[in-house]
């Protein structure tokens, strides 16, 4: 996270590691890796929370302010193809 040799490489990175084994997984036994995986993403994902609207996405949730700009996205290539036709006169 941060440039070598100062005193903040890797803090972040570790802090949210152990967070995660703390409150998500320790204690906690797993019979497969991918239940260890389903465990991991469920803690993530309920951490994050990606369906609470945010005041800097414009009240969206991230997944609304996702598939706006994508839909947007679409939008734009398709008027860029049409313009990008020739223009047949008689």
């Amino acid at each position: 996270m941060g440039s070598v040799g100062d005193s903040y490489d890797n803090a972040l990175a570790e802090n949210l590691w152990m967070l995660i084994k703390t409150e998500g997984l320790r204690g906690r036994t797993f019979a497969t890796r991918a239940e260890a995986n389903v465990a991991l993403f469920e803690y993530i994902d309920g951490f994050y929370n990606s369906r609470r609207i945010q005041e800097r996405l414009g009240f969206l949730s991230p997944i609304e302010f996702e598939e706006r700009h994508y839909a947007e996205q679409a939008t734009a290539k398709q008027a860029n193809l049409n313009a990008r036709q020739p223009v047949l006169t008689s």
